[in-house]
Protein backbone atom coordinates (compact mmCIF):
# COMPACT_ATOMS: atom_id res chain seq x y z
CA UNK A 1 0.00 0.00 0.00
CA UNK A 2 2.95 2.39 0.92
CA UNK A 3 4.72 1.61 -2.27
CA UNK A 4 1.81 2.11 -4.59
CA UNK A 5 0.86 5.53 -2.77
CA UNK A 6 4.19 6.52 -3.43
CA UNK A 7 4.32 5.81 -7.27
CA UNK A 8 0.23 7.44 -7.66
CA UNK A 9 1.87 10.33 -5.59
CA UNK A 10 5.27 10.64 -8.05
CA UNK A 11 3.13 10.15 -11.10
CA UNK A 12 1.13 12.65 -10.43
CA UNK A 13 3.80 15.19 -9.55
CA UNK A 14 5.82 13.87 -12.35
CA UNK A 15 3.04 15.09 -14.75
CA UNK A 16 2.54 18.46 -13.36
CA UNK A 17 6.29 19.22 -13.58
CA UNK A 18 6.56 17.96 -17.14
CA UNK A 19 3.47 20.12 -18.48
CA UNK A 20 4.47 23.24 -16.16
CA UNK A 21 8.66 22.95 -17.05
CA UNK A 22 7.96 21.35 -20.94
CA UNK A 23 6.10 23.95 -22.21
CA UNK A 24 7.38 27.27 -23.70
CA UNK A 25 4.54 30.05 -24.92
CA UNK A 26 2.67 26.80 -26.54
CA UNK A 27 1.26 23.56 -25.08
CA UNK A 28 3.16 20.86 -25.59
CA UNK A 29 4.10 17.44 -23.89
CA UNK A 30 6.20 14.93 -24.34
CA UNK A 31 6.40 16.16 -28.11
CA UNK A 32 2.82 15.75 -28.24
CA UNK A 33 0.50 19.12 -29.14
CA UNK A 34 -1.86 19.20 -26.33
CA UNK A 35 -5.24 21.23 -26.39
CA UNK A 36 -6.60 23.15 -23.52
CA UNK A 37 -9.07 20.37 -22.57
CA UNK A 38 -6.20 18.35 -22.45
CA UNK A 39 -4.36 20.20 -20.47
CA UNK A 40 -7.27 20.24 -17.99
CA UNK A 41 -7.43 16.48 -18.25
CA UNK A 42 -4.05 15.52 -17.47
CA UNK A 43 -4.31 18.17 -14.37
CA UNK A 44 -7.63 16.44 -12.92
CA UNK A 45 -5.75 13.38 -12.92
CA UNK A 46 -2.68 14.52 -11.99
CA UNK A 47 -4.88 15.75 -9.08
CA UNK A 48 -6.53 12.81 -8.29
CA UNK A 49 -3.57 10.78 -8.75
CA UNK A 50 -1.76 12.43 -6.08
CA UNK A 51 -4.85 12.44 -3.85
CA UNK A 52 -5.37 9.21 -3.82
CA UNK A 53 -1.95 8.38 -3.38
CA UNK A 54 -2.29 10.26 -0.50
CA UNK A 55 -5.75 8.29 1.22
CA UNK A 56 -3.65 4.80 0.15
CA UNK A 57 -0.37 5.93 2.04
CA UNK A 58 -2.78 6.97 4.73
CA UNK A 59 -4.81 3.97 4.75
CA UNK A 60 -1.73 1.30 4.67
CA UNK A 61 -0.03 3.61 7.55
CA UNK A 62 -3.18 2.44 9.57
CA UNK A 63 -3.68 -0.58 9.22
CA UNK A 64 -0.40 -1.05 9.62
CA UNK A 65 -0.03 0.39 13.19
CA UNK A 66 -3.54 -1.27 14.40
CA UNK A 67 -2.05 -4.54 13.24
CA UNK A 68 1.20 -3.81 14.99
CA UNK A 69 -0.96 -2.93 18.11
CA UNK A 70 -3.38 -6.23 17.90
CA UNK A 71 -0.16 -8.13 17.57
CA UNK A 72 1.46 -6.63 20.28
CA UNK A 73 -1.70 -7.14 22.49
CA UNK A 74 -1.87 -10.93 21.17
CA UNK A 75 2.42 -11.50 22.36
CA UNK A 76 0.72 -10.27 25.89
CA UNK A 77 -2.08 -11.98 26.52
CA UNK A 78 0.12 -15.57 24.91
CA UNK A 79 2.66 -14.41 27.66
CA UNK A 80 0.41 -14.34 30.44
CA UNK A 81 -1.74 -17.59 29.15
CA UNK A 82 1.70 -19.42 29.76
CA UNK A 83 2.52 -17.95 32.61
CA UNK A 84 -1.07 -19.35 34.06
CA UNK A 85 -0.34 -22.11 32.43
CA UNK A 86 2.77 -23.13 34.53
CA UNK A 87 1.61 -22.15 37.73
CA UNK A 88 -1.44 -24.68 37.53
CA UNK A 89 1.16 -27.51 36.38
CA UNK A 90 3.27 -26.15 39.22
CA UNK A 91 0.29 -26.59 41.81
CA UNK A 92 -0.49 -29.95 40.15
CA UNK A 93 2.84 -31.23 40.87
CA UNK A 94 2.74 -30.18 44.28
CA UNK A 95 -0.70 -31.87 44.81
CA UNK A 96 0.30 -35.14 43.10
CA UNK A 97 3.46 -35.05 45.55
CA UNK A 98 1.58 -34.84 48.75
CA UNK A 99 -1.45 -37.18 47.70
Amino acid sequence: MLILGLLLIAAGALVILTAVFSSEGTAAMLGNDLTALTIFLLGLGAGVAIMWGLWILKYGTARSLRQRRERKQLEELSAKLDRVEAERAEDGARDDERG
